[in-house]
């Protein structure tokens, strides 16, 4: 029987002809000297690209999803079928640099406890850096690190993401009624509320196709552009997160305030681009989504808050507190949403 592999790749594909096989071929190309497996979940494409990597990639493999059922279900699944000692979530519209597994593995292994790893990510198109890691202000808006010297953040984006696999079992994976966006700041906050760091290294690499996959979340032309589908998963899902893993007094402070500040922009945003209907989607359904959840809310943050393994000051520590939407408002105008 063959030893199992030192790290499992999982690529979560949706429609991801044209952007699958540079993916996974980033990873064949590899330089770490370890055995890798891969393993892909077809979330019901209808473009074909399950079968392009059936054909195409043998030794891949494939979970084929009988319904769409979105991220988060697609990398537990993948995740639960892995055999390496480290997963690494890959999105299927990102490249890793040739000596990525191999810096990543290499941090991992220096640690003295189990750590959540993130790479530099740069933007496909133009080859500029996004980001190493983010940080967050105190609403949960991530903010973009860009110093090679901060390698604690409050989280690495999950189009890119490297974790023991004991670790990720531990944690319980991604919250499936998350369906998509904000998995990765749940986990990496429930991750540094158990006392794990957070770390984004500052060398090696990846590319990312941003805002393929979903659409939006991007600066096109000096201005932010982003679609309504998009921003109200991402403000109903942070808000979940925020009530799951904000210790008190913090939490009972921050998130009415959140709320009232969300509805502010909803209302300024709606007025500026006359669509009541905005409004009513993204910010009027953010409070249902709430409400609607919040006995599921309730129980499960007195089960994060209990197992709770760092001081209020160390979960902090890699927050601000000017809100980032205003400096996106003043560097790029109000955002474009389709």
């Amino acid at each position: 029987m063959r030893s199992p592999p030192v790290c499992s790749v999982l690529i979560a594909n949706y429609n991801g002809t044209g952007l699958i096989d540079a993916c996974i071929d980033s990873v064949l190309m590899q330089d770490c000297g370890f055995e890798v497996e891969i393993i892909v979940h077809d979330d019901a494409s209808t473009d074909g690209s399950a079968d392009l990597v059936r054909s195409r990639y043998p030794d891949v493999k494939l979970i084929e999803s009988a319904g769409n059922v979105g991220f988060c279900i697609s990398n537990n699944r993948m995740a639960a079928a892995a055999r390496g000692e480290y997963l690494l979530l890959l999105n299927n519209d990102a490249t890793l640099l040739p000596d990525a597994l191999r810096t990543l593995h290499g941090r991992a292994a220096s640690l003295p406890k189990p750590a959540i790893l993130g790479l530099p990510q740069f933007n496909a198109a133009s080859g500029e850096l996004i980001d190493i890691g983010s940080r967050f202000d105190s609403f949960l808006n991530p903010v973009p690190n860009l110093c090679a010297g901060d390698e604690e953040v409050g989280m690495v984006i999950g189009a890119c993401l490297w974790l023991p696999r004991r670790m990720w079992n531990e944690l319980g994976g991604f919250p499936e009624w998350f369906g998509s966006l904000a998995e990765d700041m749940y986990l990496c906050l429930l991750a540094r509320l158990r006392g794990y760091p957070v770390l984004a290294l500052p060398v090696s690499g990846f590319r990312h196709w941003v805002g393929k996959s979903l659409g939006g979340g991007k600066v096109v032309v000096g201005r932010l552009s982003t679609r309504a589908a998009r921003r109200t998963l991402s403000e109903r899902n942070k808000s979940y997160v925020m009530c799951l893993t904000y210790p008190a007094p913090f939490f009972q402070l921050l998130f009415p305030l959140h709320l009232m500040l969300l509805l502010l922009e909803g209302t300024v945003l709606a007025t500026i681009k006359r669509d009541a209907g905005l409004f009513r989607t993204v910010y009027l359904g953010c409070l249902t989504s709430l409400w609607n959840e919040r006995a599921r809310l309730a129980s499960l943050r007195r089960e994060v808050q209990r197992g709770r393994n760092c001081g209020r000051t160390e979960f902090f520590a890699v927050f601000g507190w000017i809100p980032h939407k205003l400096r996106l408002l003043f560097r790029h105008g109000v955002p474009e949403i389709s």
